[in-house]
């Protein structure tokens, strides 16, 4: 199963140097942590313990934009994942490569990009349809680590050969919750008392199907596997993947009670903007199949949704992520009790994030921020935080109706941009393994490589200031025509016809939406169809185009260019 093809002609599936330093402020902003560290060397902090023996815990929520609380939200109730960034490196802006679960969590669990993996829905299987290429699960495995998955990791399905990569990725079988089948089933209640399968879905856990939910349920099997596999000897990775706050927006009911709707409010920018060109809106086609939004009647494909539904959409949203806030405190809260929160490198992340109406968008599938940029902490135990005097505790769990909600100490806040496409080479950095080398272009053949570019060579120079670094990420989304079709959302590989090709910065996030081929996955980078320009010091939210201004016409020609590397 090789992946000898070549690298199609215009695909940038590799960044420019401007965008390698996007990967380089995540390495130095480690560095600032960890000033013994030598690639391929053990780091040893003075005062901490061998990382060569540290295991890893990686949770990864469903669709969570940074709506917490440690991300300076103040409406969120977030805070076991608070507590958690409180002893954390947290970046302030990291980014997924694609708004979709399967492309994203395969671009990251494998350190490659779409155009690399060569998906971009949810219909094939990377080591089949591109190359073998080895994940970062599979890596820590051939280097003794037991690795096991719980939930949603692998996006399942097709995208993970319906065996979640196993048993190339995982020592034993993947856990996935009984009650996951019932995720679309009709078991949220209307006002008619019936039963629907709705949007918002607020739920007493008793009525539902084997009386529990799915998160609850990968709580329960993840804290059982640490009671077990503490007394292996081998170190551990254990991937935890919450489902939360992923639609349909079921949790227990109580969780409103955190969010009372007049402390809700729209988006601030809820309406379409007037020069989004129309290849780039997310007609959110899977919210208006729910069945409480099908009974509004709202029209394909601008037409929005009434203000006061809006205002539940994003109440449960919240709701939501509470409720996946404490199946985390639950999570860290034994990962101490087993003894392990002294030798475990703990890190947070999700998919991507979500529009909650912004640009009057809702769900992900675009290359928004609030689509793509993501949470994303390491706890580094001895490193990030000190190691704990006896008898104090860690990761005391937070009730977040009666506990300690705000007022956390926070931990150190990194600004510069980053890339999900990182994380397989920096648990390696943090565990003290051999780095994977840089993927050569094109790397369709090359099993173990990272297309996070320039990582182990910045680790080895030592820190160096990036405050005045202008750093690229980059994502992509593909389309199936100019404007929003039904399928605009999740067009299949072959339907894909556009590729929107995106670079954010700390001054603008750049977009052009070009011709793309999916016969031979060739972008051709010259057939411009639409373009966007967003300037972040003047227009946060990304509501004015400047793309076809005269002023900033060389600007957008530099940006482009950018591109075209």
């Amino acid at each position: 199963m090789s992946g000898a093809a070549a690298r199609p002609a215009g695909s940038p599936g590799h960044r420019c140097p401007a965008m390698q330093r996007g990967a380089a402020a995540l390495a130095l902003a480690l560095l600032a942590v960890l000033p013994c560290c030598r690639a391929h060397a053990k780091p040893q902090p003075h005062g901490a313990r061998d990382q060569g023996n540290m295991n890893v815990l990686f949770i990864i929520a469903d669709d969570l934009r940074t709506s917490l609380g440690c991300y300076g939200d103040p409406l969120v109730k977030s805070p076991n994942i608070d507590q958690l960034a409180s002893k954390s490196i947290v970046f302030k802006n990291a980014f997924a490569q694609q708004a979709l679960c399967g492309p994203s969590r395969t671009s990251f669990l494998t350190s490659r990009r779409p155009d690399t993996t060569r998906l971009f829905d949810h219909n094939s299987y990377w080591r089949t349809h591109a190359g073998n290429y080895t994940t970062l699960p599979q890596y820590l495995k051939m280097n003794s680590f037991v690795t096991l998955s719980v939930g949603k990791v692998f996006h399942p399905g097709i995208v993970s050969n319906h065996t979640d990569d196993y048993p190339y990725s995982w020592s034993i079988p993947p856990f996935h919750p009984s009650t996951q089948k019932y995720k679309n089933a009709k078991v949220c209640k209307g006002p008619d008392g019936k039963r629907y399968a709705n949007l918002v879905c607020p739920v007493d856990v008793k009525e539902m199907p084997e009386q529990t939910l799915p998160d609850i349920q990968s709580t329960e099997e993840a804290i059982r596997l640490l009671k077990k596999i503490k007394s292996t000897g081998n170190p551990f990775f254990l991937a935890v993947g919450y489902h939360k706050p992923h639609i349909p927006l079921k949790y227990p009911e109580e969780f409103l009670k955190l969010y009372p709707l007049e402390e809700i409010h729209l988006a601030p920018d809820p309406k379409v903007p007037s020069k989004l060109p129309p290849v780039a809106y997310n007609p959110w086609t899977d919210v208006r199949s729910r069945d409480d939004v099908r009974a509004l009647n709202i029209s394909f494909p601008y037409g929005p949704i009434p203000d006061d539904f809006q205002v539940l959409i994003r109440q449960s949203y919240l709701a939501a992520i509470s409720y996946m806030d404490t199946q985390v405190g639950r999570l860290l809260n034994a990962l101490e009790e087993q003894g392990l929160a002294n030798n475990t490198i703990v890190v947070f992340t999700s998919d991507h994030g979500w529009s909650l109406g912004e640009h009057g968008e809702w769900a992900k599938y675009s290359n928004f921020d609030v689509a793509t940029r993501v949470p994303l902490m390491f706890y580094v135990p001895g490193l990030t935080a000190a190691f704990p005097l006896p008898k104090q505790r860690v990761f005391p769990f937070i009730n977040p109706f009666t506990g300690k909600v705000g007022n956390l100490p926070r931990g150190s806040m990194v600004e510069s941009n980053v890339e999900l496409v990182e994380l397989f080479p920096m648990v390696c950095q943090l565990l003290g393994l051999p780095l994977p080398p840089p993927c050569p272009k094109p790397s369709f053949h090359v099993e173990l490589c990272t297309e996070g570019e320039g990582m182990a060579d910045l680790w080895n120079q030592g820190a160096t200031s990036v405050a005045n670094d202008e750093s690229f990420v980059f994502t992509q989304y593909p389309r199936p025509a100019d404007s929003p079709q039904p399928n605009s959302d999740l067009p299949l590989l072959d339907d894909i016809r556009i590729m929107g090709y995106s670079i954010r910065s700390n001054d603008y996030r750049f977009t052009e939406w070009v011709s793309y081929n999916p016969s031979t996955f060739t972008a051709n980078l010259t057939d411009i169809h639409a373009g966007e320009l967003y300037l972040h010091m003047s227009d946060p939210g990304q509501d004015n185009n400047l793309y076809n201004n005269l002023e900033f016409a060389a600007l957008v020609r530099k940006l482009s260019a950018l591109i075209k590397v």
